[in-house]
């Protein structure tokens, strides 16, 4: 079973920054797809960014240019920068695993941006 920890939430001005982390427990790590999606208030979890292999990645429209996710596989660990945050990046973000059958989520980290 794989567990996920998120950390690094906040609170944060418009045009701050955040970083988040998330590091899993997990036999198999350096091939699986981590990702990270959010969920504000009355809508949908969306997909934020993911990353697969070590450079392979893909972005949600609203964060490119902005937001960069990495992994640390000797960490088993996956970071999401954020830059230039906006009050439409409030929410809650999950940190997501992927690998064959398995899919996994943390318990999610709150995310607030301030006008």
């Amino acid at each position: 079973q794989v567990q996920l920890v998120e950390s690094g939430g906040g609170l944060v001005q418009a045009g701050g920054s955040l970083r988040l982390s998330c590091s899993a427990s997990a036999s198999i790590f350096s091939i699986s797809t981590m990702g990270w999606y959010r969920q504000a208030p009355g809508k949908q979890r969306e997909l934020v960014a993911t990353i697969r292999s070590a450079v392979i990645t893909n972005y949600a429209d609203s964060v490119k240019g902005r937001f960069t996710i990495s992994r640390d596989n000797a960490k088993n660990t996956v970071y999401l920068q954020m830059n230039s945050l906006k009050p439409e990046d409030t929410a809650v973000y999950y940190c997501n695993y992927h690998f064959a059958t398995i899919d996994a989520w943390g318990q999610g980290t709150q995310v607030t941006v301030s006008s």
